[in-house]
């Protein structure tokens, strides 16, 4: 018998990308578990692939016919969800998913590109005026009156391979930042990775200081980051240059036309320990007349890489903006609080960025073997959810 859309998707996360370890012995951390703790993380992952995101719609499906062809061992409710996500250990989960990401790299996936990226930003995820966790951070009126909190997290996704990749989450408390745990992140990513997995990390502004990108530096790779106020001097210095000259390269992409000023020999800050420092302005200019401009600084040698391939690095930054925040929020309701515990917040997050790195390994790398175009997320989606619906039986008798 012909498997069913989402049972060849299990297969494809149990065996092709080699999970099947890891969900049977997760990190559970609870102490005499009835249900098993491979059935509650799957439950998990598909409910995110199926866009059923909250533990109450998980619940609603293993209760419902859809069990079986879920590939769930039998039904639970949204409260075993909740004490099963605040026991599940996040180090394995972490291991796990750098590990798929890993294995794809290993599996050719990113084979077309020639640079490979690690993009860090930040964002705000879980809004609620009831009760508070040590995540929390105060949400205050004018009057200082606090009205509400808000959780605060950063996200390291690989990008500039035409498949963006969530990595790995570091939530972040009141009292710290999210350059504090944007370099957490980095250092546990590659450790987990491997230094030589990628070759360029790209982030905004908040990180053009000269700590990070030492750090960056120190572990082999290049960066590109934003070039804002926060470095005034430099600023002025490119903008006086720049803007009083025509462009240096010019081309087109796409209906976009793109103008590109490049130097190499731009005096370093007194704590940055570069020799020189290049700096790229362009301006992107569409067929509507609308546009935009941009200066960008970094340690690529202009030998090594030219103005175009640099134009590309500093926009993929934009895709874990699209691709990772995007998404999560509008489509995998990353914004929702599932459980409000502070394990259960980073699980919740991290489930939704392990989901999906596995359906886009699925639909754009697996199932987009030959000549025929990638299938689009909706029509996988209505496939997944169609899968699920029990067979008719006609009785011809």
């Amino acid at each position: 018998m012909k498997r069913s859309a989402l049972e060849r998707f299990r297969r494809y996360v149990f065996r092709g990308l080699r999970l099947a370890s890891y969900l049977e012995r997760p990190g559970d951390g609870r102490v005499r578990p009835q249900i098993a703790a491979r059935d509650l993380l799957w439950s998990l992952l598909a409910g995110q692939v199926l866009r059923e995101n909250s533990h109450h719609a998980i619940e609603a499906l293993v209760r419902s016919t859809a069990r079986r062809a879920l590939g769930v061992g039998r039904c639970f409710g949204d409260d075993t969800l909740s004490y099963f996500t605040e026991r599940l250990a996040a180090g394995p989960m972490r291991v796990a998913l750098t590990g798929v990401v890993r294995l794809a790299k290993r599996n050719k996936a990113f084979e077309a590109v020639r640079w490979i990226g690690l993009a860090l930003d930040g964002t705000g995820a879980g809004a609620g005026t009831k009760h508070h966790c040590a995540l929390c951070h105060p949400v205050t009126n004018p009057a200082g009156e606090r009205v509400g909190q808000l959780h605060h997290l950063s996200l390291i996704s690989v990008v500039g391979t035409g498949l963006p990749l969530p990595v790995d989450v570091e939530p972040y408390p009141p009292g710290d930042s999210e350059l504090r745990a944007g370099e957490r992140l980095l250092e546990r990513a590659l450790a987990h990775l491997g230094a030589r997995f990628a070759d360029y990390v790209v982030a905004d502004g908040l990180y053009a200081n000269a700590p990070f990108l030492h750090r960056v530096g120190d572990h082999g790779l290049h960066v590109v980051a934003r070039l804002k106020d926060n470095l005034p001097t430099l600023l002025a210095a490119a903008r006086q240059r720049f803007e009083q000259s025509a462009p240096h390269h010019t081309f087109e992409i796409g209906a976009d036309r793109v103008e590109v000023w490049d130097a190499d020999d731009f005096d370093p800050w007194e704590t940055l320990r570069w020799p020189t420092v290049r700096v790229v302005r362009y301006c992107q200019r569409r067929a509507d007349g609308s546009g935009c401009e941009a200066y960008w600084l970094t340690d690529w040698p202009t030998a090594r890489v030219g103005p175009r391939a640099l134009y590309g690095m500093a926009k993929s930054r934009w895709q874990i903006e699209n691709q990772g925040f995007n998404d999560a929020k509008n489509r995998h309701d990353l914004e929702h609080i599932r459980h409000h515990h502070p394990a259960s917040l980073l699980i919740g997050w991290l489930v939704v960025m392990f989901a999906l790195s596995l359906e886009r390994l699925y639909r754009l790398r697996y199932l987009h073997r030959g000549v025929h175009p990638p299938r689009t997320a909706i029509d996988l989606l209505r496939e997944f959810r169609l899968s699920l619906a029990t067979p008719l039986v006609y009785d011809s008798s």
